[in-house]
């Protein structure tokens, strides 16, 4: 019998009723439950006599009810079952509440353990709400380390514990699908060694050796996935597009700024990539403002150079919009025509006479006069009038005839009535604000998009400007290679960060005033968009955007984004702010990535500490845009010493890596990029900072895939590598 996909109700005393509570926390076999491991453990394992109690102490002890008493009190309405254990040294209290059953159990004369923190009140010492056992039965719940489980309501730890008791005197045979010669050579236990030191640790060694070992089985199948998906990849072909190293250079020469190191080191492998006949897959990790929307350009421009497409998808319609309008001002001297489709619009920038869906001309994209000598077109304004409105099947027929050289737009790009007539490049932007399941979606769909080229899968580019720490890329994103952003343009001035508590208020206010009067804009963040029941103390932007209005800014205008307008009403309003018809912007998190408004110097942002610390870099990264001083007021009200900590590190550093690492470190690789998605279970993501860990099982999954590029030589493996990839996604 397959114990492990047996079903949970087929173990003696698993009733009905329980598999149906286990199904709640995803628990349907043996398997799933042998798996769900304790998240902590309550060190009940010393025991100690009754007369050596001290106050505060988490002790068991262990003796015989001499009184037992159930009593209802009538002012609460509350039942409370009151016993006296007692020892060859003394006696002492025990309370539950609203638990009269305990009563039924622990009668006079019967032996008990009794395991919990001791308190002390006007009669001394006592426990509350203990854990306990009668002494005669082995210890499981106390006198001993106590493992502690996720719950839920008919669910409780000491449930779990006995049944996992008793699912251990079974005997099970359970299969172990990593060869014994990795454990053996990395001292690790087998499977059924490891459940029970993590279920049942005689010691805190046992415990920890079991987390490692199954941290190492789950990184092992992580690497193992990333590798196959990475050979598979490379099995592919692509277009080769030749480097277009003149082309390049005069392009970079007439950008009115310098590129940084870190833009010309990435562009380098970017478009040495794009030369090779299998198709690349890299990651640009960049930080916020580090400059990628060049980066991308330039694989954009070699590629339309050599008479092919380029894709490029946005999360967002507002994204993708400012997209387009960038990228069309940096190719207005080429023959190079952009076009953006999304939900709302159907839009072409080309250097080219183009004609609008009622049959008018607009004026084509050229250079202009500016005191006798030619210049690019800079200006926002003029660049708009020069896009031609399409219908989609005007703008359909466009890219399928091959006249679109680079298409802007949303995911809806990879929709089946796009064709392409040469589309050899694709890039992703904010990878990780797809989704995770969308980002494998997005990836497999490429491999089958109608590039128009038979035989070929088009290169692949994404890109993120949140920085991932290092670990993260090593564990989670190993079949990409990697390109890192991590300098800023040159003169660009560390942007000013202050926590502010509320007596500072005012003061903030007036510094705003002052910057507006100098010609800047501000941006002001919060956290919701319209009152919460549950959340009723936060502001919400739209209230908030009322008060400030009326209160405290009379005399100046405010803007309001947030997520439920539609994407045109963003859109002007974002076109309204940078056009300065607002000075201050009250937004939501709507303008954490890709608004570029140079103008804004100051954000502030309210009730700082319900963001992550990538999160707060990223609105951060919206001002400090141009060679003027910035500044970013965190607003909080917390007075614990843990938020204030949290919140300081954005006042020591710039730095996005360094952020990404602390904030990795607080909040845990599940919340940081979201990767609770992914179905990666818990005990991988706690040691996803174990370097070696994640470097020897990639030497593993390496040498592995080497001796059986199939698995064939390692069933169990195989096995477990496809459960694997059902439930975790990898890019």
């Amino acid at each position: 019998m397959d114990i492990l996909n047996a079903k949970i109700e087929s173990i003696p005393r698993v009733s009905q009723k329980y598999a149906e509570i286990l199904k709640k926390i995803n628990v349907t076999t043996v398997g799933d439950f042998l798996f769900h491991f304790p998240f902590r453990y309550e060190d009940y394992s010393e025991r100690i006599e009754i007369d050596s109690l001290i106050g505060g102490q988490t002790a068991t002890i262990m003796g015989e009810i001499s009184k037992s008493k159930l009593v209802r009190t009538w002012k609460k309405k509350m039942m409370i079952t009151e016993c006296y254990i007692a020892d060859e040294t003394g006696s002492v209290r025990a309370v539950w509440f609203n638990q009269p059953y305990v009563s039924d159990s622990l009668t006079v004369g019967k032996g008990v353990r009794l395991a919990g923190k001791v308190l002390e009140d006007k009669n001394g010492f006592y426990f509350s709400n203990p854990a306990w056992e009668l002494s005669s039965r082995e210890p499981t719940n106390t006198g001993r380390l106590v493992p502690v489980y996720s719950e839920t309501e008919g669910l409780t730890s000491k449930w779990i514990r006995w049944q996992m008791q008793n699912i251990f005197k079974l005997d099970l045979e359970i299969p172990d699908p990593i060869p014994t010669e990795i454990l053996t050579e990395l001292h690790l236990p087998s499977i059924k060694t490891a459940l029970q030191y993590i279920h049942f640790p005689q010691n805190e060694t046992q415990y920890l050796l079991a987390q490692k070992r199954f941290a190492f089985q789950n990184m092992l199948t992580v690497q193992l996935a990333s590798l196959k998906v990475k050979a598979n990849w490379e099995k592919e072909s692509s277009v080769k597009i030749p480097f277009q190293e003149k082309t390049i250079q005069k392009f970079t020469a007439s950008l009115p700024f310098t590129l940084t190191n870190a833009q010309r080191k990435a562009s380098f492998e970017i478009l040495k990539d794009l030369e090779k006949a299998r198709p690349m897959n890299r990651l640009l990790n960049g930080d916020v403002g580090s400059g990628k929307t060049i980066v991308a350009a330039l694989a954009s421009l070699q590629t339309a150079q050599a008479g092919l497409q380029t894709a490029l998808m946005a999360p967002t319609e507002v994204l993708a919009r400012q997209h387009f309008e960038s990228i069309s001002k940096l190719f207005a001297n080429y023959n190079i025509s952009v076009g953006l489709l999304t939900n709302a619009y159907q839009i072409v920038a080309s250097n080219q006479p183009a004609s609008l869906a009622d049959g008018s001309s607009v004026i084509s994209n050229q250079k202009i006069k500016k005191n006798n000598h030619q210049s690019p077109i800079t200006d926002y304004q003029l660049l708009v009038t020069k896009h031609s409105q399409f219908k989609r099947t005007e703008l359909l027929e466009k890219i399928k005839s091959g006249n679109i050289d680079i298409l802007i737009g949303t995911h809806a790009l990879i929709q089946k009535d796009i064709r392409f007539r040469k589309l050899a490049l694709v890039i992703i932007d904010e990878q990780h604000r797809f989704g995770v399941g969308q980002r494998a979606f997005l990836q497999q769909q490429i491999e089958t998009i109608n590039d128009g080229l038979p035989g070929k899968i088009p290169h692949l580019l994404t890109m993120t400007a949140t920085p991932i720490p290092r670990t993260l890329t090593m564990a989670y994103f190993g079949n990409l290679d990697l390109s890192l952003l991590d300098e800023m343009p040159v003169g660009r001035l560390p942007i000013v960060t202050k926590i502010i508590p509320p007596n500072k208020r005012p003061e903030v206010y007036d510094f705003v005033r002052s910057q507006v009067a100098d010609g800047r804009q501000v941006f002001i963040i919060f956290p919701l968009v319209e009152e919460s029941e549950k959340l009723v103390e936060l502001k919400a932007a739209t209230a908030e955007h009322e008060r400030l209005s009326r209160d405290i800014f009379p005399e100046l205008s405010l803007g309001l984004l947030h997520g439920k307008l539609k994407a045109k009403e963003k859109e002007q309003v974002m076109a309204d702010y940078k056009n300065k018809k607002y000075d201050i912007l009250v937004a939501t998190s709507v303008v954490e990535v890709g608004i570029d408004i140079p103008n804004a110097t100051v954000i502030i942002i309210e009730d700082a500490e319900r963001f992550g610390l990538s999160q707060l870099h990223q609105f951060r990264g919206r001002v400090g845009r141009s060679q003027q001083q910035s500044y970013c007021f965190l607003l909080t009200g917390s007075h614990t010493i843990k938020a204030k900590s949290r919140l300081g590190a954005l006042e020591k550093t710039n730095s996005g890596f360094e952020i990404a690492e602390a904030d990795l470190k607080m909040r845990g690789p599940g919340e940081f990029l979201g990767l609770r998605q992914s179905g990666l279970p818990d005990i991988a993501m706690e040691h996803l900072g174990n370097v070696k860990l994640i470097e020897i099982s990639r030497q593993k999954a390496l040498a592995l895939l080497k001796n059986s590029p199939s698995l064939s030589k390692y069933p169990l493996l195989k096995k477990e590598l496809k459960k694997f990839a059902t439930n975790v996604h990898l890019e």
